[in-house]
Protein backbone atom coordinates (compact mmCIF):
# COMPACT_ATOMS: atom_id res chain seq x y z
CA UNK A 1 0.00 0.00 0.00
CA UNK A 2 3.05 2.50 0.86
CA UNK A 3 4.57 1.45 -2.37
CA UNK A 4 1.38 2.51 -4.39
CA UNK A 5 0.68 5.46 -2.71
CA UNK A 6 4.13 7.22 -2.74
CA UNK A 7 5.93 5.45 -5.67
CA UNK A 8 9.12 4.72 -3.49
CA UNK A 9 9.22 1.08 -2.97
CA UNK A 10 12.48 0.75 -1.15
CA UNK A 11 11.43 3.30 1.40
CA UNK A 12 8.09 1.99 1.95
CA UNK A 13 9.98 -1.05 3.07
CA UNK A 14 12.32 0.38 5.75
CA UNK A 15 8.77 2.43 7.13
CA UNK A 16 6.96 -1.16 7.38
CA UNK A 17 10.16 -2.62 9.08
CA UNK A 18 10.39 0.65 11.48
CA UNK A 19 6.51 -0.19 12.53
CA UNK A 20 7.34 -3.70 13.17
CA UNK A 21 9.85 -3.05 15.19
CA UNK A 22 7.88 -0.46 17.22
CA UNK A 23 5.44 -3.02 17.56
CA UNK A 24 7.22 -5.87 18.62
CA UNK A 25 9.12 -3.12 21.38
CA UNK A 26 5.71 -1.44 22.48
CA UNK A 27 3.02 -4.49 22.24
CA UNK A 28 4.42 -6.38 25.31
CA UNK A 29 4.56 -3.73 26.96
CA UNK A 30 1.05 -1.64 26.45
CA UNK A 31 -1.03 -4.22 25.13
CA UNK A 32 -2.22 -5.58 21.74
CA UNK A 33 -3.97 -2.79 19.72
CA UNK A 34 -7.53 -3.27 18.85
CA UNK A 35 -6.71 -2.97 15.43
CA UNK A 36 -3.30 -4.52 15.12
CA UNK A 37 -2.98 -4.16 11.19
CA UNK A 38 -4.54 -0.36 11.22
CA UNK A 39 -1.81 0.43 13.90
CA UNK A 40 0.49 -0.97 11.83
CA UNK A 41 -0.32 0.99 8.90
CA UNK A 42 -0.56 4.48 10.80
CA UNK A 43 2.87 4.12 12.53
CA UNK A 44 4.67 2.71 8.98
CA UNK A 45 2.95 6.18 7.13
CA UNK A 46 3.76 8.25 10.05
CA UNK A 47 7.15 7.36 8.88
CA UNK A 48 7.10 6.94 5.83
CA UNK A 49 6.15 10.64 6.12
CA UNK A 50 9.15 11.65 8.02
CA UNK A 51 11.40 9.57 5.86
CA UNK A 52 10.42 11.33 2.45
CA UNK A 53 10.38 14.77 3.98
CA UNK A 54 13.50 14.14 5.21
CA UNK A 55 14.47 12.75 1.89
CA UNK A 56 12.94 15.66 0.07
CA UNK A 57 14.85 18.16 2.55
CA UNK A 58 18.33 16.54 1.48
CA UNK A 59 17.19 16.82 -2.07
CA UNK A 60 16.84 20.39 -1.79
CA UNK A 61 19.94 21.03 0.20
CA UNK A 62 21.82 19.09 -2.28
CA UNK A 63 20.00 21.43 -5.11
CA UNK A 64 19.62 17.72 -6.99
CA UNK A 65 15.76 18.33 -7.06
CA UNK A 66 13.34 21.33 -6.10
CA UNK A 67 9.74 21.88 -5.12
CA UNK A 68 8.55 18.22 -4.43
CA UNK A 69 6.40 18.79 -1.11
CA UNK A 70 5.02 16.40 0.33
CA UNK A 71 1.41 15.86 -0.97
CA UNK A 72 -1.96 14.64 -0.73
CA UNK A 73 -0.35 11.13 -1.01
CA UNK A 74 0.79 11.75 3.02
CA UNK A 75 -2.33 11.59 4.50
CA UNK A 76 -3.26 8.39 6.11
CA UNK A 77 -5.71 6.30 4.21
CA UNK A 78 -9.97 5.71 5.39
CA UNK A 79 -10.35 2.36 6.98
CA UNK A 80 -12.52 1.13 3.92
CA UNK A 81 -9.53 2.08 1.69
CA UNK A 82 -7.20 0.21 3.83
CA UNK A 83 -8.95 -2.86 3.18
CA UNK A 84 -9.52 -2.76 -0.39
CA UNK A 85 -5.54 -1.78 -0.84
CA UNK A 86 -4.76 -4.78 2.01
CA UNK A 87 -6.58 -7.24 -0.66
CA UNK A 88 -4.77 -6.07 -3.86
CA UNK A 89 -1.61 -4.66 -3.65
CA UNK A 90 0.29 -7.85 -2.40
CA UNK A 91 0.26 -9.12 -5.99
CA UNK A 92 0.80 -5.96 -7.58
CA UNK A 93 3.62 -5.56 -5.74
CA UNK A 94 4.33 -8.76 -6.66
CA UNK A 95 4.01 -8.25 -10.40
CA UNK A 96 6.28 -5.06 -9.82
CA UNK A 97 9.23 -6.75 -8.14
CA UNK A 98 9.04 -9.93 -11.13
CA UNK A 99 9.54 -6.55 -13.80
CA UNK A 100 11.33 -8.10 -16.83
CA UNK A 101 13.94 -5.02 -16.74
CA UNK A 102 15.43 -6.90 -13.52
CA UNK A 103 17.49 -10.20 -14.08
CA UNK A 104 15.09 -12.96 -13.33
CA UNK A 105 16.71 -14.46 -10.81
CA UNK A 106 17.00 -10.66 -9.12
CA UNK A 107 13.42 -10.60 -9.53
CA UNK A 108 13.05 -13.54 -7.78
CA UNK A 109 14.82 -12.42 -4.95
CA UNK A 110 13.61 -9.11 -4.28
CA UNK A 111 10.00 -10.58 -4.31
CA UNK A 112 10.93 -13.56 -1.79
CA UNK A 113 12.21 -10.77 0.48
CA UNK A 114 9.44 -8.03 -0.05
CA UNK A 115 6.77 -9.94 -0.48
CA UNK A 116 7.41 -13.12 1.18
CA UNK A 117 8.96 -11.76 4.01
CA UNK A 118 11.82 -14.62 3.70
CA UNK A 119 15.77 -13.63 5.09
CA UNK A 120 18.54 -12.95 2.86
CA UNK A 121 19.87 -16.24 4.58
CA UNK A 122 16.69 -18.48 3.27
CA UNK A 123 16.66 -17.25 0.01
CA UNK A 124 20.02 -17.66 -0.50
CA UNK A 125 19.51 -21.63 0.64
CA UNK A 126 16.98 -21.62 -1.61
CA UNK A 127 18.74 -20.75 -4.29
CA UNK A 128 21.82 -22.91 -2.95
CA UNK A 129 24.00 -19.75 -3.32
CA UNK A 130 25.99 -17.77 -0.28
CA UNK A 131 23.85 -15.37 1.79
CA UNK A 132 26.61 -12.47 0.60
CA UNK A 133 25.54 -13.13 -3.47
CA UNK A 134 21.96 -13.08 -2.54
CA UNK A 135 22.70 -9.71 0.00
CA UNK A 136 23.89 -7.99 -3.46
CA UNK A 137 21.67 -9.36 -6.28
CA UNK A 138 18.49 -7.91 -3.73
CA UNK A 139 20.69 -4.48 -3.25
CA UNK A 140 20.53 -4.41 -6.82
CA UNK A 141 17.25 -5.52 -7.39
CA UNK A 142 16.12 -2.24 -4.97
CA UNK A 143 18.27 0.00 -6.30
CA UNK A 144 16.96 -0.85 -10.24
CA UNK A 145 13.79 -0.28 -9.26
CA UNK A 146 14.51 3.04 -7.40
CA UNK A 147 15.82 4.34 -10.17
CA UNK A 148 13.35 3.22 -13.04
CA UNK A 149 10.46 5.03 -12.29
CA UNK A 150 8.12 2.28 -12.20
CA UNK A 151 4.78 3.04 -11.73
CA UNK A 152 3.08 0.92 -8.76
CA UNK A 153 0.12 -0.19 -11.20
CA UNK A 154 -1.37 -3.81 -11.96
CA UNK A 155 0.43 -4.26 -15.31
CA UNK A 156 -1.80 -4.66 -18.32
CA UNK A 157 -2.09 -8.20 -19.99
CA UNK A 158 0.72 -7.93 -22.55
CA UNK A 159 3.60 -7.07 -19.25
CA UNK A 160 2.00 -9.55 -17.07
CA UNK A 161 2.97 -12.34 -19.78
CA UNK A 162 6.67 -11.26 -19.57
CA UNK A 163 6.79 -11.64 -15.39
CA UNK A 164 4.57 -14.83 -14.75
CA UNK A 165 7.52 -17.14 -14.87
CA UNK A 166 9.06 -15.33 -12.20
CA UNK A 167 5.72 -14.44 -10.30
CA UNK A 168 5.05 -18.28 -10.15
CA UNK A 169 8.68 -19.38 -9.03
CA UNK A 170 8.40 -16.63 -6.24
CA UNK A 171 5.04 -17.74 -4.83
CA UNK A 172 6.78 -21.67 -5.76
CA UNK A 173 9.55 -20.63 -3.30
CA UNK A 174 7.54 -18.96 -0.48
CA UNK A 175 5.30 -21.79 -0.44
CA UNK A 176 8.30 -24.27 -0.40
CA UNK A 177 9.94 -22.54 2.70
CA UNK A 178 6.12 -22.72 4.37
CA UNK A 179 6.20 -26.03 4.09
CA UNK A 180 9.38 -27.33 5.25
CA UNK A 181 11.38 -24.57 6.99
CA UNK A 182 14.98 -24.56 6.03
CA UNK A 183 15.68 -23.55 9.48
CA UNK A 184 14.32 -23.00 13.51
CA UNK A 185 12.40 -24.60 15.90
CA UNK A 186 9.57 -25.93 13.08
CA UNK A 187 8.99 -27.75 10.70
CA UNK A 188 6.20 -25.66 8.94
CA UNK A 189 5.81 -22.04 8.92
CA UNK A 190 2.23 -21.86 8.34
CA UNK A 191 2.04 -18.71 7.61
CA UNK A 192 4.03 -18.29 4.61
CA UNK A 193 2.52 -21.59 2.94
CA UNK A 194 -1.07 -20.08 3.45
CA UNK A 195 -0.07 -16.92 2.20
CA UNK A 196 1.46 -18.66 -1.13
CA UNK A 197 -1.80 -20.29 -1.32
CA UNK A 198 -3.51 -16.77 -1.22
CA UNK A 199 -1.84 -15.47 -3.43
CA UNK A 200 -1.66 -17.82 -5.42
CA UNK A 201 -5.64 -18.61 -6.12
CA UNK A 202 -5.31 -14.86 -6.65
CA UNK A 203 -3.30 -15.31 -9.57
CA UNK A 204 -5.34 -17.87 -10.73
CA UNK A 205 -8.50 -15.93 -10.51
CA UNK A 206 -6.21 -12.98 -12.85
CA UNK A 207 -5.36 -15.35 -14.90
CA UNK A 208 -8.15 -18.58 -14.91
CA UNK A 209 -6.77 -20.14 -18.44
CA UNK A 210 -3.08 -20.43 -17.60
CA UNK A 211 -2.50 -23.68 -17.14
CA UNK A 212 0.77 -22.96 -15.48
CA UNK A 213 -1.18 -21.14 -12.60
CA UNK A 214 -3.37 -23.40 -12.39
CA UNK A 215 -0.93 -26.27 -11.98
CA UNK A 216 1.07 -24.02 -9.41
CA UNK A 217 -1.99 -24.12 -7.19
CA UNK A 218 -2.77 -27.70 -7.32
CA UNK A 219 0.55 -28.51 -6.50
CA UNK A 220 0.63 -26.34 -3.28
CA UNK A 221 -3.04 -28.04 -2.48
CA UNK A 222 -2.09 -31.30 -3.06
CA UNK A 223 1.16 -30.75 -1.02
CA UNK A 224 -0.06 -29.14 1.97
CA UNK A 225 -2.93 -31.78 2.04
CA UNK A 226 -0.72 -33.80 3.87
CA UNK A 227 0.39 -30.95 6.33
CA UNK A 228 -1.53 -32.61 9.37
CA UNK A 229 0.07 -35.99 9.07
CA UNK A 230 3.81 -35.07 8.66
CA UNK A 231 4.42 -34.00 12.24
CA UNK A 232 3.59 -36.05 15.76
CA UNK A 233 2.80 -34.58 19.04
CA UNK A 234 5.35 -32.97 19.98
CA UNK A 235 6.11 -31.72 16.42
CA UNK A 236 8.69 -34.34 15.27
CA UNK A 237 8.92 -35.21 11.33
CA UNK A 238 7.37 -38.11 10.13
CA UNK A 239 8.46 -39.15 6.89
CA UNK A 240 5.63 -39.76 3.83
CA UNK A 241 5.92 -43.71 4.43
CA UNK A 242 4.92 -43.44 7.87
CA UNK A 243 2.35 -40.86 7.58
CA UNK A 244 -1.38 -41.31 8.86
CA UNK A 245 -3.00 -41.07 5.48
CA UNK A 246 -6.45 -40.95 7.09
CA UNK A 247 -5.42 -37.35 8.06
CA UNK A 248 -4.99 -35.84 5.10
CA UNK A 249 -6.94 -33.13 3.79
CA UNK A 250 -9.31 -34.77 1.13
CA UNK A 251 -11.20 -31.61 0.27
CA UNK A 252 -8.14 -29.95 -0.73
CA UNK A 253 -7.06 -33.20 -2.15
CA UNK A 254 -9.72 -33.45 -4.61
CA UNK A 255 -9.52 -29.33 -5.41
CA UNK A 256 -5.89 -30.18 -6.74
CA UNK A 257 -6.44 -33.15 -8.56
CA UNK A 258 -9.65 -31.34 -10.45
CA UNK A 259 -7.47 -28.48 -11.25
CA UNK A 260 -4.45 -30.21 -12.70
CA UNK A 261 -6.80 -32.76 -14.62
CA UNK A 262 -8.22 -29.71 -16.49
CA UNK A 263 -4.74 -28.06 -16.42
CA UNK A 264 -3.16 -30.88 -18.17
CA UNK A 265 -5.18 -31.05 -21.39
CA UNK A 266 -5.14 -27.21 -21.89
CA UNK A 267 -1.87 -27.25 -22.34
CA UNK A 268 1.87 -26.50 -22.72
CA UNK A 269 2.56 -28.67 -20.18
CA UNK A 270 5.27 -26.95 -18.07
CA UNK A 271 7.04 -28.20 -14.48
CA UNK A 272 4.05 -26.97 -11.98
CA UNK A 273 1.46 -28.76 -13.86
CA UNK A 274 4.29 -32.21 -13.50
CA UNK A 275 5.04 -31.64 -10.08
CA UNK A 276 1.25 -31.67 -8.94
CA UNK A 277 0.56 -34.55 -11.59
CA UNK A 278 3.36 -36.34 -9.22
CA UNK A 279 1.86 -34.78 -6.04
CA UNK A 280 -1.75 -36.32 -7.34
CA UNK A 281 0.05 -39.79 -7.57
CA UNK A 282 1.26 -39.56 -4.20
CA UNK A 283 -1.93 -38.47 -2.70
CA UNK A 284 -4.27 -40.99 -4.22
CA UNK A 285 -1.71 -43.94 -2.94
CA UNK A 286 -3.55 -45.99 0.02
CA UNK A 287 -0.04 -46.54 1.05
CA UNK A 288 4.07 -46.03 0.08
CA UNK A 289 4.31 -49.59 -1.70
CA UNK A 290 0.70 -48.74 -3.12
CA UNK A 291 1.97 -45.71 -5.03
CA UNK A 292 2.20 -46.04 -8.97
CA UNK A 293 6.43 -45.30 -8.66
CA UNK A 294 6.56 -46.21 -12.51
CA UNK A 295 4.74 -43.36 -13.48
CA UNK A 296 6.47 -41.21 -10.83
CA UNK A 297 9.59 -41.92 -12.54
CA UNK A 298 8.15 -41.33 -16.12
CA UNK A 299 6.90 -38.08 -15.00
CA UNK A 300 10.53 -37.06 -12.99
CA UNK A 301 12.04 -37.81 -16.37
CA UNK A 302 9.99 -35.18 -18.08
CA UNK A 303 10.26 -32.59 -15.80
CA UNK A 304 13.70 -33.06 -15.78
CA UNK A 305 13.52 -31.98 -19.60
CA UNK A 306 11.97 -29.27 -18.47
CA UNK A 307 13.66 -28.04 -15.33
CA UNK A 308 16.89 -27.77 -15.29
CA UNK A 309 17.11 -28.73 -11.31
CA UNK A 310 19.56 -31.24 -8.82
CA UNK A 311 16.60 -31.60 -6.67
CA UNK A 312 14.68 -33.03 -9.60
CA UNK A 313 17.48 -35.23 -10.59
CA UNK A 314 17.36 -36.24 -6.71
CA UNK A 315 14.10 -37.04 -6.76
CA UNK A 316 14.12 -38.87 -9.92
CA UNK A 317 17.31 -41.12 -8.38
CA UNK A 318 14.63 -41.64 -5.18
CA UNK A 319 11.84 -42.62 -7.71
CA UNK A 320 14.44 -45.16 -9.49
CA UNK A 321 15.28 -46.82 -6.26
CA UNK A 322 11.32 -47.34 -6.22
CA UNK A 323 10.91 -48.78 -9.50
CA UNK A 324 14.68 -50.84 -10.41
CA UNK A 325 16.01 -51.15 -7.00
CA UNK A 326 17.73 -49.28 -4.41
CA UNK A 327 21.49 -50.36 -6.30
CA UNK A 328 20.04 -48.25 -9.46
CA UNK A 329 19.00 -45.43 -7.31
CA UNK A 330 22.24 -45.42 -5.48
CA UNK A 331 23.68 -45.27 -9.13
CA UNK A 332 21.68 -42.51 -10.20
CA UNK A 333 22.73 -40.41 -7.25
CA UNK A 334 26.69 -40.94 -7.55
CA UNK A 335 26.03 -39.08 -10.94
CA UNK A 336 24.98 -36.25 -8.75
CA UNK A 337 28.10 -36.03 -6.27
CA UNK A 338 30.14 -33.72 -7.86
CA UNK A 339 26.79 -31.04 -9.16
CA UNK A 340 28.38 -27.65 -7.37
CA UNK A 341 24.70 -26.87 -6.57
CA UNK A 342 24.25 -29.79 -4.16
CA UNK A 343 27.89 -29.08 -2.80
CA UNK A 344 26.77 -28.62 1.18
CA UNK A 345 23.11 -29.77 0.83
CA UNK A 346 21.43 -32.14 3.37
CA UNK A 347 19.19 -33.81 0.53
CA UNK A 348 21.72 -36.26 -1.43
CA UNK A 349 23.10 -37.53 2.06
CA UNK A 350 19.59 -38.00 2.99
CA UNK A 351 18.70 -39.51 0.41
CA UNK A 352 22.05 -41.73 -0.40
CA UNK A 353 21.01 -43.09 3.85
CA UNK A 354 17.90 -43.80 2.87
CA UNK A 355 19.01 -46.01 -0.37
CA UNK A 356 21.47 -47.71 1.64
CA UNK A 357 19.14 -48.35 4.59
CA UNK A 358 16.65 -50.15 1.67
CA UNK A 359 19.59 -52.54 0.95
CA UNK A 360 20.40 -53.71 4.30
CA UNK A 361 24.05 -51.74 4.10
CA UNK A 362 23.52 -49.98 7.69
CA UNK A 363 26.99 -48.38 8.23
CA UNK A 364 27.01 -46.17 5.14
CA UNK A 365 22.98 -45.75 5.86
CA UNK A 366 24.15 -43.98 9.74
CA UNK A 367 27.19 -42.45 8.33
CA UNK A 368 25.00 -40.36 5.58
CA UNK A 369 22.00 -39.96 8.44
CA UNK A 370 24.42 -38.30 10.45
CA UNK A 371 26.37 -36.56 7.44
CA UNK A 372 22.85 -35.01 6.11
CA UNK A 373 21.74 -33.96 10.25
CA UNK A 374 24.86 -31.90 10.06
CA UNK A 375 24.30 -30.06 6.97
CA UNK A 376 20.57 -29.01 7.85
CA UNK A 377 19.53 -25.70 9.97
CA UNK A 378 15.94 -27.49 10.32
CA UNK A 379 15.94 -28.82 14.37
CA UNK A 380 13.22 -31.07 13.10
CA UNK A 381 15.04 -32.27 10.34
CA UNK A 382 17.89 -32.89 11.95
CA UNK A 383 16.42 -34.82 14.94
CA UNK A 384 14.69 -36.57 12.37
CA UNK A 385 17.66 -37.69 10.62
CA UNK A 386 19.42 -38.21 13.90
CA UNK A 387 17.52 -40.41 15.34
CA UNK A 388 17.16 -42.74 12.16
CA UNK A 389 21.28 -42.89 12.58
CA UNK A 390 20.61 -43.94 16.02
CA UNK A 391 17.69 -46.24 15.72
CA UNK A 392 20.77 -47.99 13.03
CA UNK A 393 23.33 -47.80 15.20
CA UNK A 394 21.56 -49.74 18.18
CA UNK A 395 20.64 -52.63 15.90
CA UNK A 396 24.63 -52.80 14.44
CA UNK A 397 26.95 -55.39 16.07
CA UNK A 398 28.77 -53.79 19.24
CA UNK A 399 32.26 -54.31 17.17
CA UNK A 400 30.94 -52.19 13.96
CA UNK A 401 29.61 -49.23 15.81
CA UNK A 402 31.71 -45.76 15.98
Amino acid sequence: MLARRFGDFATAEDAVQEALLAAATQWPTEGLPTNPRGWLIQVAYRRMIELVRGEQARRRREDLVANREPDDRLHAPAADEELTAERDDTLVLLLLCCHPALAPTSAVALTLRAVGGLSTAEIARAFLVPEATMAQRISRAKQRIRTSGLPFRMPEAAERADRLDAVRQVLYLIFTEGHTSTAGPDLRRVDLAQEAIRLTRALHELLPTDSESAGLLALMLLTDARSPARTGPSGELISLADQDRTRWDATAIAEGIALVTRALPRGPVGPYQVQAAIAALHDEASSTSDTDWPQILALYGVLERLADSPVVALNRAVATAMVHGPAAGLAALDALADDPRLAGHHRLPAARAHLHEMVGDRARAIANYRAAAGRTSSLPEQRYLTMRAARLAAELPSTTQD
